[in-house]
Parts: structure tokens; sequence; C-alpha cells
């Protein structure tokens, strides 16, 4: 049986690491270098680095930064934000990434998702979906959660894994930054009815959060941002905890 994962997030902005509430109001928590090294050490399964300047800014994710932090990181790291070609992604697994997460420019131009898996493999591409319930569904957003779509989630999931995505990224903007759990109907839909995994995001505030998460919605992996960041919750007891749940963890 499969180990589930504990992955912090680190929101990177013009260098520095940030974490806003709901996307918005964001708040310096740090360099993401210094921060990424700290969590491999704790015991962290892989990090996810997302530029969140990238895509609306239409500029390129950082390849020094993702060399830096190759450098100095020990555990498999996800690099997102601006990749939009085959091209951005190998200039990405050359400095060092071992997979790269794209959104926006999947969900625009889906072939892209075909492209990537076909020249790079499933194992590396990450989809990340930023969603949000309303009206009676979860539907796809856009551009760090400000555009909306008509689309369904679950929907734009299926035909991204279908496509080649080997791993789902699923944020709830709805529980975002609220620290007030993850959204375990969505979550859940997804992790038991998509043959990838799913990596869980959004609402994480204490250690049963992830226990829910895993149990629940049978997430195979959940992310977290700045209860890790401002030392909340620390990797070492969240492990402790989990493994005392019955929650089958690497130490």
């Amino acid at each position: 049986m499969l180990t589930k994962r504990i992955i912090p997030c680190l929101d990177i902005k013009d260098g520095r690491t940030v974490k806003g509430v709901n996307f918005e109001n964001i708040r310096d928590a740090g360099d993401p270098i210094e921060l990424g090294a700290l969590y491999a050490q704790q015991g962290a399964d892989e990090l996810v680095f997302l530029d969140i300047t990238a895509t609306n800014e239409r500029r390129k994710t950082l390849a020094e930064l993702v060399t830096n932090i190759a450098r100095h990181v020990n555990i498999p790291f996800t690099v997102g934000g601006g990749i939009a070609a085959v091209e951005d992604v190998s200039v990405l697994l050359q400095s060092g990434a071992d997979k790269i997460s794209v959104n926006t420019s999947a969900f625009k131009r889906p072939e892209l998702v075909d492209e990537l898996a076909r020249e790079f493999g499933s194992q590396c591409i990450v989809l990340a979906i930023d969603t949000r319930f309303e009206d009676g569904d979860w539907y796809v957003y856009l551009n760090g959660g400000r555009v909306k779509t008509d689309v369904k989630a679950y929907d734009w999931a299926r035909e991204a894994v279908s496509r080649g995505a080997g791993e789902i990224l699923l944020t709830s903007m709805n529980n975002d930054g609220t620290k007030q759990g993850f959204a375990l109907d969505i979550t859940g839909l997804l992790s038991q009815n998509l043959n990838v995994p799913v990596i869980a995001s959004g609402g994480a505030g204490t250690m049963e959060h992830f226990v829910d998460v895993f149990e629940t919605a049978q997430a195979d992996a959940a992310l977290a941002a700045s209860i890790f960041h401002y030392k909340e919750i620390e990797i070492p007891a969240l492990k402790q905890y989990l493994y005392k749940k019955g929650v089958n963890i690497r130490f």
C-alpha cells in the first residue's frame, strides 16, 4: 500500500515565499530555498513550488530559482507557474525539477497535456485545478483564481487524465487559507473516481484535517502552506500524529 504524502507548498512572488487567505492579501513567509531545505530535513515527502506571479504577468518560471532549490533540497519537487509549452518544461526539468504543474495554459489548450505526457511521461505531469463551489457544483477557475469558467472540476480532471496527466493537484478556493479543513466532497469525488493520485489543497488547519482528507476523502497526498510556514504545525509532529491514527505514512 502506498504511503500518504505530506507536501508543503511554497507560493513564490518576486523570489519570496508568500501566503494569502483566499488568494488575496498576500503576506511574506520567507526565503523559498531556506524553507524548502528545512521541510526536506523535517520529513516532508515532496515540495510544490508555484510561481504565482507567472501566469498573470505572463512571465516564465525562474529556472534559476529551480536550480537553487535543486541544489539545497533532496526530496522530489514540483514546479508550476506560466508553463505553456514543451520548451518551458525542458528547461525546468533540466534545472532539477522532478515534476511540473500546469493549470490555466492546459485548460485553454488541452492538447498541451497530451504533448507534455508524450514528451516527458505522465509521471512528471501534474494538472493543477483551482475550484470553487457555487450554484450547486465545483467549477474550474483560471489565472490564480481570478477567472471563472463554466466547466466543472470533475469533468476537466477526467479529461486531463485521459490526455495523460499523471496527478491532480486540487485546490478548493472556498477552503483555501481558512484553516477550517479540506473540501472532502470534491476531493473524494476525484480521488475515488480517477486512476491517478490526487493531492488535496486548501483548508488545512489542524492535524485532524489531514486524517479526514486521507481517510474520508481518500486523497493520496495533502498539501498545505501557511500552517507550515508559520510553524503552527510542524511536520515531524504531524507525521507522528497520523501514524498513531493508523494513517500509512513514511518516516
